[in-house]
């Protein structure tokens, strides 16, 4: 599961656990995007991205499992992966949402991530 980053919305930013982190100005979002050939699961991507678009270290982040069920999301990323890469559709794919660090995190069934700082202060 993979998608692409339009170039004429988003700019990159930053590496975390070797993808890029790109900004979209005019929503003011990071956006990066799950890859089923990744080693990394998207419970270990996600607080690295997040921690590099705070600039602090993973570590000084509060625990994922603190906002949602890291065992649970990985699984719901793979399911989404597998129906991908078969071509079937699944009714229940779409997105889900939650909030992490002081970021709305939203994961689209596509692969694309969508981190929306501070967001708890909006």
């Amino acid at each position: 599961m993979s998608g692409m980053a339009s170039s004429d919305r988003l700019t990159p930013v930053a590496e975390a656990v070797d993808q890029t982190v790109y900004y979209n100005t005019e929503s003011e979002t990071y956006h990066m995007w799950c890859d089923e050939s990744e080693y990394e699961p998207v419970t270990t991507a996600l607080p690295l991205a997040v921690s590099s678009i705070h600039g602090v270290d993973p570590a000084a982040l509060e625990p994922l499992a603190d906002s949602i069920d890291p065992d649970a999301l990985n699984a719901l990323v793979v399911d989404w992966c597998e129906t991908t890469r078969h071509g079937t559709v699944d009714e229940r794919a779409g997105s889900v949402s939650f909030l992490f660090s002081r970021c709305e995190i939203t994961i689209h069934d596509d692969g694309e991530i969508v981190i929306d700082p501070d967001r708890t202060t909006r």
